[in-house]
């Protein structure tokens, strides 16, 4: 995998057990982040608004201590079809890997989080709530902490794990501990979480849940919900948990069930 030098923002690619320990960013993105093809140009990459905010997170991740970070945006060259394939059939493991999830909440102002929250608060209504992507990475590191616009602190995963349950209907007891154990649920449980979430390529909404489901499958980008009930069919063929067979009508479309052979 790549990682970024949090102070030298240099790019290098590490391999096997050499990866040494590294910090992630979560964030929801904007219509100028930085590529990995942007990041190697500095006058090119120092123009796109998403520049700052991977400064901001390295400059709070070297204060935390990490040399290494790893932000999705320009750690993986996404003109290699091949690379995307292999970055988001790998993508939970990272966040897994990785010592620290800082997310970065670019529509929130507030500076404290009070419990109980406001129904309509800044924190409740972000966008990063709505991904379908953030579910992973809200639960796949060991540990999660969440920062508002201009980076002050709000809290942990663990700090705001009540509040965290209301907004996504994740039992607080998947947010209060370290990292999550996806066997600790059925399959149909761990997908109800990302049925209200959204993604802006159809086919996402199933990889998103590659790594959640313990599933890798070829990602065919064109295939619309067909990518779904591919996901399905793998599911059934490799586990012994069928409850995903279990969604009804009521269900979104993508979700509903398909009679494998």
């Amino acid at each position: 995998m790549r990682l970024l030098n949090s102070r030298s923002l240099k790019i290098k690619e590490f391999f096997g057990d050499k990866i040494p320990k590294y910090a992630v960013l979560s964030h929801t993105w904007g219509d100028e982040e930085v590529s990995f093809q942007d990041f190697h140009n500095e006058s090119v990459r120092r123009e796109k608004g998403g520049f700052k905010k991977i400064e901001d997170f390295c400059y709070c991740a070297e204060k935390d201590g990490f040399e290494w970070v790893w932000v999705d945006t320009c750690c993986i060259d996404k003109t290699s079809s091949a690379e995307i394939s292999e970055a988001i059939n790998s993508m939970y493991r990272w966040y897994q890997r990785a010592t620290a999830c800082f997310v970065y909440l670019a529509d929130v102002s507030i500076a404290d989080i009070i419990d109980p929250a406001p129904t309509n608060s800044e924190f409740q209504k972000s966008l990063w709530f709505t991904r379908g992507w953030t579910l992973q990475e809200l639960l796949a590191p060991s540990q999660v902490t969440f920062y508002n616009s201009t980076w002050d602190k709000l809290g942990g995963r663990h700090d705001l794990s009540r509040i965290i349950s209301e907004i996504t209907n994740i039992p607080e007891r998947f947010l209060a501990n370290g990292s999550f154990n996806i066997h600790s649920t059925t399959i149909a449980e761990r997908i109800s979480w990302v049925s209200t979430r959204k993604t802006s390529r159809e086919e996402d909404i199933a990889y998103c849940l590659l790594g959640l489901l313990d599933v890798q499958m070829p990602l065919i980008y064109g295939e619309g919900t067909k990518a779904f009930h591919r996901l399905q069919e793998e599911i059934i063929r490799s586990t012994h948990d069928h409850t995903i067979l279990a969604w009804g009508a009521g269900a979104p479309s993508y979700l509903q069930p398909r009679s494998v052979i």
